[in-house]
């Protein structure tokens, strides 16, 4: 982990097994005025579909919820990314029924 300032531009985290090997990363993009964060997240091909999408991702929401002022935290996937969408949905996301940038936005609170 590099840092859990909440309040700089970004944070980035990164996922590693218990013997140090790096599997990805994740990344909280800023706190909005409105009190949301956009979480980011990563897995290296190899370790994908092992379940550490959806554990890095559950612990950094609940960390993020406990932060002063968070009170919602934010996601987008490509449009045919199902993997991370069923990755939001295993850690309580919704669709907010909007398209980002990137695809449809998911949130949880």
């Amino acid at each position: 982990m590099i840092t859990k300032d909440c309040s700089r531009r970004k944070t980035i985290w990164f996922i590693e097994l218990k013997d140090g090997t790096h599997v990805g990363d994740l990344c909280f993009k800023g706190m909005n005025a409105d009190g949301s964060v956009e979480i980011g997240y990563g897995i290296v091909d190899e370790y994908q579909g092992k379940g550490y999408a959806t554990e890095a991702v559950e612990a950094a929401v609940a960390w993020a919820l406990e932060q002063p002022g968070v009170i919602r935290v934010e996601a987008e996937t490509e449009p045919d990314n199902k993997a991370s969408q069923r990755v939001l949905e295993k850690c309580g996301f919704v669709p907010t029924g909007t398209m980002g940038e990137e695809g449809p936005r998911f949130y949880r609170t």
